[in-house]
């Protein structure tokens, strides 16, 4: 077969590979078996390896391509991408209309668009003249991330649209409800952990950094909104997105401003039978369908006046409260949380929810050992609704607010502000808190980050660069170096030293966080017993009272950590940017079981660098002597306490020399 030949059999098979592929994956249609699409496929694939001079960027073979990326580039959305204000009942539908029809040229509004809110990751496909050319996530709805290797493997979005110029499509990447099952049966049967819910699958799978890993996973993406070209209504536009080959939700509907009361009835009924869905929805987007009106209307903080989100109420479920914990998030606010019995809530397991202030709980009168009916607002934060008070054991008293504090953390004070529900930590405040948080994270116990020492926080926090521990692995060299502090230099070897620091060990990541009462040995035994951060973060309060040295005190400050709504939005943040902490397998280390103590001064090394090299060889670090001692390592002038005890209890006293060759 002769180049002329080859074009125009490549040029067939494109063309029936297409359709088989619009109707399977767009439509739900099959017009050929698998095995016959199949073998299509493989026939194009040679004759493209035998020609590659005839590949095109939209070939059906060009969905999978290239190497795994490093990292996902930033892109500036042309358009910003809002989210949704939402609204729980009719009332607050009618009062949105109210207003809007109050900054209406004539107060009349003609119609309202309506479509089902899907569940997913939002994702903007950018094409000129016909081929898909970027795909970007939502991001802050400002900036997103370039993820178009991800995207072109996702089977329902056309790699070539018939239309010239700029288009951008906008659209949720979702997983249907029977493919997640089909992926849990298969995680099962290969031993391994479960997904969560098919939205975190989705996002997760998006943000995989090999394209192999989005093409082994049923993506599908359904568009919602045609940026450009402008058409005017929403209606329109859907019937555009589907003429261009786009697969939407099927869902949407136009009606009359007069028939109001047909639109709740369709809410309701929706509410019905979404469960029957191909995939999950929390709930209904009611736009104005004019566009030019809803682009008049323009945007308030985050949300366009123009549409909201209707939420269908919340699944519900009970459960026990174990205890109420107290958190001391990154401001200084003293906010309660109720850990419970594990159950699920709308997908996910529910372990904890916050209680927010002194008031609520006396609003509420929850109670260790209540039963709960908790629920997801919005599908997504867990809530207490009420105490079932007839389920209430016997001998139960009122929650002290006061008196928990007080016990939680003996060593600070507290006020409630005038006007404020919150209890803060005195004589603080989050910029405060912020840079001794960097500082403790940069520290030797902690990550040892080379150059961020205490000056150069204060430079960071300051110049409004570092605001949350995450920003610091969004520095960029050239901004920090334009600080009154920094050269290109040292600008650069920060930065790196940063960059550095997103594999450390487990438990130098766990000292790192901060936890109240958690120092380097009690990081290091939690690291231990758990392996990684998703299991400590699970962990029970009768898992941690069961590990030796972990008392009640530093349990509960432990799961009020892992309960905080600030402090797992941080870790997700430092997931997101490629901190992945070495999971932590002590099983070959040569020192596992033993105990040490230093007293005195070492001449080769500091004390903290001393402990650091037994914990990597897997010993215990201790403060005192007791009889589970292996050694006492004496350097200068060491403590009389410690050697007398060492004496009395015949615990063995060890040289800096001895000490250097237990840890070669």
């Amino acid at each position: 077969m002769n180049q002329n030949e080859a074009k125009e059999r490549i040029e067939k098979l494109r063309e029936v590979i297409n359709d088989y592929r619009y109707h399977y994956h767009v439509l739900d249609e099959s017009i050929m078996s698998e095995s016959a699409a199949d073998s299509l496929k493989h026939e194009l694939s040679k004759l493209e390896e035998q020609f590659p001079e005839l590949i095109t960027p939209d070939s059906p073979t060009q969905r999978v391509a290239g190497k795994p990326l490093d990292k996902f580039q930033k892109v500036a959305h042309k358009e910003r991408m809002i989210s949704l204000a939402d609204v729980f009942s009719e009332e607050e539908i009618k009062d949105w209309i109210t207003r809007n029809e109050k900054l209406i040229p004539g107060g009349k509004i003609e119609e309202f668009f309506t479509d089902i809110k899907m569940d997913g990751l939002a994702c903007a496909l950018i094409y000129e003249d016909g081929l898909l050319k970027q795909g970007v996530t939502r991001g802050d709805g400002l900036v997103g991330e370039d993820v178009t290797m991800n995207v072109r493997t996702i089977e329902n979005i056309p790699l070539k649209i018939e239309e010239k110029g700029h288009v951008e499509v906008r659209g949720e990447i979702i997983i249907f409800k029977k493919d997640f099952e089909m992926l849990q049966v298969r995680q099962r049967e290969l031993g391994e952990k479960e997904f969560a819910n098919p939205r975190n699958l989705a996002a997760g799978t998006i943000r995989q950094l090999d394209p192999k890993i989005a093409a082994s996973r049923p993506l599908k993406f359904m568009a919602y909104d045609l940026v450009s070209p402008d058409l005017p209504t929403h209606k329109e536009a859907y019937e555009k997105l589907r003429e261009l080959g786009f697969r939407t939700s099927n869902e949407d509907k136009v009606f009359l401003a007069s028939e109001t009361k047909k639109m709740f009835e369709y809410i309701h009924a929706l509410d019905d039978y979404r469960k029957g869905l191909l995939f999950n929805t929390d709930g209904m987007v009611i736009k104005i369908n004019d566009r030019k009106i809803y682009r008049e209307l323009g945007i308030v903080g985050k949300t366009p006046r123009a549409a909201v989100a209707f939420k269908f109420p919340a699944e519900e479920s009970t459960t026990k409260v174990r205890d109420i914990v107290i958190s001391i998030g990154r401001t200084g606010a003293a906010t309660p949380v109720a850990l419970f019995d594990p159950v699920e809530v709308a997908g996910t397991t529910v372990r904890h929810a916050s209680l927010h202030n002194a008031d609520e709980i006396a609003r509420l009168d929850v109670r260790i050992g209540d039963t709960v009916i908790i629920y997801k607002a919005g599908d997504i934060i867990p809530q207490v609704k009420e105490v079932l008070k007839t389920l209430r054991p016997e001998n139960t008293e009122p929650f002290d607010y006061l008196k928990a504090l007080k016990t939680q953390y003996p060593e600070l004070e507290f006020e409630r502000p005038t006007g404020e529900v919150v209890y803060r930590v005195k004589g603080e405040n989050s910029d405060l808190i912020l840079k001794r948080s960097l500082e403790y994270y940069a520290s030797k116990p902690a990550l040892n980050i080379e150059g961020l020492g205490e000056k150069n926080v204060n430079a960071l926090v300051d110049s409004g660069l570092v605001s949350s521990i995450s920003d610091l692995y969004r520095l960029k060299k050239e901004k920090v170096a334009e600080l009154e502090r920094f050269a290109d230099l040292s600008a650069k070897n920060l930065v790196d030293a940063i960059e550095e620091s997103k594999n450390a060990p487990l438990n130098k990541f766990i000292t790192a966080l901060g936890i109240r009462h958690v120092g380097a040995q009690t990081a290091t035994t939690l690291a231990d017993r758990f392996e990684n951060l998703d299991n400590l973060e699970k962990a029970t309060k009768e898992e941690l009272l069961g590990i030796p040295d972990i008392g009640e005190i530093v349990a509960e400050s432990i799961l009020a950590y892992f309960a905080d709504e600030d402090n797992l939005k941080q870790l997700d943040e430092l997931k997101e940017l490629g901190v992945n902490p070495k999971t932590h397998d002590k099983s070959d280390l040569p020192l596992k079981g033993q105990s040490y103590i230093i007293t005195g001064t070492l001449s080769s090394m500091g004390r903290e660098s001393a402990e650091d090299l037994l914990r990597e060889k897997g010993a215990i670090v201790t403060s005192s002597v007791t009889k589970n001692t292996t050694a006492l390592i004496c350097g200068e002038k060491p403590g009389k306490g410690k050697t007398d005890k060492a004496k009395a209890l015949n615990i063995p006293m060890i040289s800096e020399e001895d000490f250097q060759n237990l840890v070669k």
